[in-house]
């Protein structure tokens, strides 16, 4: 298989998956969650069945909280998000909907203030941004003995835009989840995201790494077909330490908690999309980038 005659299949296909991303967002925004914009959670689960939405809203109308948003969890429980309330009010809750026909277990408490939800934003932003510079440095850094054809700064760039590409597609996923499905955004979510950035850094870094060593060992021959006999020589591995990672992804999907579904969601997405970009758009865009830089010396 000739990986540098499908980089245009592929850019193609990257490129409306991530514009599609980008514009999602655009349009509809981050759905962030409690983590983010502060507020409380609270989590029941019911003996029976859980109570229709509009008999929990008419037990706390009473208590003139707002918008209180009821999500289902399963067939028996229920997860409301409202504005950040204290402790008072949130016994006050569990009162009112504690009926005498009506038994159920609180799972979870949770109340964030805006200004730590502001806070905890503010971190996310500051640890994604000194990931990707961080990961420039090394790669410049592992990289400097690389000078031909490409400089070792031009592989940093490269490996930055393919992370992009890898964060880009499972944001907009959530995007379009928390659109029609609800789905909010947690801490968890900025933790799988710096994961995937990990993942996808790493399988790049592999097919970079033989490059390099291919380029040393072979003086004849293109910078074309020495990245496609690299990629030919990494792509087994690549595929099979991803797959025993998705075995395991998957199973923490469909039998793990609540919690943890869309932690591993994202991180399934994310792993899917790094293998893919490490074999069809780094690599790819590092002879694409050499044809551009001879094209404009001529």
């Amino acid at each position: 298989m000739d990986y540098i005659k499908l980089s245009k299949i592929s850019y193609a296909v990257s490129g409306a998956l991530v514009f599609a991303s980008f514009a999602a967002l655009f349009l509809w925004g981050l759905p962030l969650g409690i983590d983010f914009i502060g507020g409380s959670l609270m989590e029941l689960e019911f003996a029976d069945s859980a109570p229709e939405q509009s008999i929990v809203h008419e037990r706390i109308a009473p208590l003139e909280l707002g918008d209180v948003q009821i999500q289902r969890s399963g067939e028996k429980g229920l997860l409301l998000r409202m504005r950040d309330i204290n402790e008072d009010t949130h016994q006050r809750m569990l009162a009112v909907l504690r009926a005498p026909d009506t038994e159920f277990t609180e799972k979870q408490f949770v109340s964030i203030g805006p200004v730590i939800g502001n806070e905890l934003t503010k971190k996310a932003l500051w640890a994604l941004l000194l990931v990707l510079v961080m990961i420039v440095a090394y790669i410049a850094l592992v990289f400097r003995h690389v000078s031909r054809p490409l400089s070792s700064w031009k592989y940093g760039i490269v490996a930055i835009i393919a992370l992009v590409h890898d964060v880009a597609i499972p944001i907009g996923l959530f995007v379009f989840l928390g659109k029609f499905y609800q789905v909010e955004i947690s801490a968890l979510f900025v933790s799988a995201l710096l994961t995937i950035l990990g993942f996808s850094v790493h399988d790049t870094i592999v097919v970079f790494d033989r490059i390099r060593e291919n380029l040393q060992k072979r003086r004849g021959g293109s910078f074309e077909e020495t990245i496609n006999i690299s990629i030919h020589e990494t792509v087994a591995r690549s595929i099979n330490t991803s797959l025993t990672l998705l075995l395991v992804l998957l199973t923490l999907f469909f039998f793990g908690g609540e919690s943890t579904k869309y932690f591993s969601l994202a991180l399934i997405v994310g792993t899917v999309v790094g293998v893919y970009s490490s074999i069809f758009i780094a690599s790819p865009l590092l002879a694409t980038w050499h044809q551009w830089s001879l094209g404009r010396n001529k």
